[in-house]
């Protein structure tokens, strides 16, 4: 493996669980009156942005670590949606 592929390892799994400490002080506080939805757009559409470049130059660690990335944000926005609708009520 050469330095290339190292680092773009190391940057792929830091992209990827970027994301898990907020959705774990989301399921802890279950409040979500700070998230942005706009930004979690934003976020799903780069995300899949780069699947897409990913299989496109059939590269494995910006496929696999972005999907991840796309998986914790799906499970970021459910919780946002619940908790700011439960808020509402």
């Amino acid at each position: 493996m050469n330095i290339t592929t190292i680092v773009g390892v190391v940057a792929s799994i830091c992209t990827a669980v970027s994301m898990v400490p907020q959705v774990i002080k989301l399921i802890k506080k279950k409040k979500a009156d700070d998230i942005s939805v706009l930004m979690l757009v934003v976020l799903f559409a780069g995300v899949g942005c780069w699947v897409a470049y990913g299989f496109l130059k059939k590269d494995w660690v910006i496929i696999i670590s972005n999907s991840f990335s796309f998986i914790v944000n799906i499970l970021l926005t459910i919780l946002t949606i619940k908790y700011k609708t439960k808020a509402g009520n």
